[in-house]
């Protein structure tokens, strides 16, 4: 299946695995992209630039398949070494990168000058079109059904993709609600020309995470997931648990005067808690409302191959059947 961004970033299949803390490892990355998808590096899961070029080394020693880092921008007191970061990518060879939280302006022509593309996460088509305007090659387009931050206009997929359409001039990937083959082809029918998947592909035998997170997400339906920090303006979708319910009631007390400070036990320093350790009720941690959709834990093989003939299927005998004649 070829598409505008199978080309640009040298893939076989239109599926990207997302950026995600804790999981975009050496491991996770290199497996998608062995099975013909593109996988991604978690940037800012390595604690330092220095550990970003490790990890790629480890990742290169894995797969000599395309692989991607993601590179997120968020407002923090401690800044990240952005600088230090990009060097790495570049120096590691890595030939996309998908950015995400603030404008990526300050990278990217430092990245474009070393031959890299640059796909943006937008939960926005005003964002999108910010992207493409700045020089980005192409953006990952978030529904509101996405695990992690899904921006603050809550427009699902349905009608986010065919805006985004009717608005780009770059290719754009679809994220949020992706599964499976019907995931893929309903995209692509709104305009997408790939899919973006994370929550999905934490269900995988590679993941690097402990097995009780696997467990969670095949266990869990598509009502399972809350809207935290909303009221901070800092909405994030997760799977719910015991801390998940306190951090909404504080937020139901609070109201208007909760600060971050108020909530920091529920969402600070648990995902290698929760990831690595699989204390399940730790805190918060993303994920989408996809999660009603698996029911498995297969390869990453497995799950990409299982895709793409169900997506071949649903294009060449269903959807074809209902126009013939």
């Amino acid at each position: 299946m070829k598409t505008r961004i199978t080309e640009m970033l040298g893939i076989k299949h239109p599926i990207v695995q997302g950026g995600m803390h804790f999981v975009g490892f050496a491991e996770m990355a290199a497996a998608v992209s062995n099975a013909g998808g593109l996988g991604i590096i978690t940037a800012l899961t390595q604690r330092t630039p220095a550990d970003l070029a490790n990890e790629i080394a480890r990742c290169r020693d894995m797969t000599d398949k395309p692989i991607g880092v993601n590179l997120t921008f968020l407002p923090s007191v401690n800044q990240p070494d952005y600088p230090g970061y990009v060097k790495a990518i570049i120096e590691g060879g890595v030939k996309v990168v998908e950015t995400a939280g603030n404008n990526p302006v300050q990278v990217l022509p430092v990245l474009k000058d070393n031959g890299i593309k640059v796909v943006h996460k937008c939960t926005a088509v005003r964002h999108a079109l910010k992207a493409q305007k700045i020089g980005c090659d192409a953006v990952s387009v978030d529904g509101f059904e996405c695990g992690g931050h899904p921006g603050e206009d809550d427009v699902p997929n349905f009608i986010l993709l065919p805006r985004a359409m009717d608005e780009l001039e770059i290719p754009f990937i679809a994220s949020g609600g992706m599964a499976d083959g019907r995931s893929l082809v309903a995209a692509m029918a709104l305009g997408a020309e790939g899919m973006n998947m994370g929550t999905r592909f934490i269900a995988t035998k590679e993941a690097p995470v402990h097995e009780n997170v696997k467990q969670a997400l095949v266990a869990a339906s598509e009502l399972d997931t809350r809207l935290v920090m909303r009221p901070l303006r800092n909405t994030e979708r997760v799977l719910t648990n015991p801390a998940v319910e306190r951090l909404l009631q504080k937020e139901k007390e609070l109201g208007s005067n909760i600060k971050f400070e108020d909530i920091i036990e529920e969402v600070a320093g648990v995902y290698p808690k929760i990831m690595l350790d699989g204390q399940m009720d730790a805190g918060a941690w993303s994920c989408g409302m996809v999660a009603g959709l698996i029911y498995d834990i297969p390869t990453c093989k497995e799950l990409i191959d299982r895709i793409m003939a169900e997506a071949e299927e649903i294009i060449t005998k269903r959807l074809a059947g209902f126009v013939k004649g």
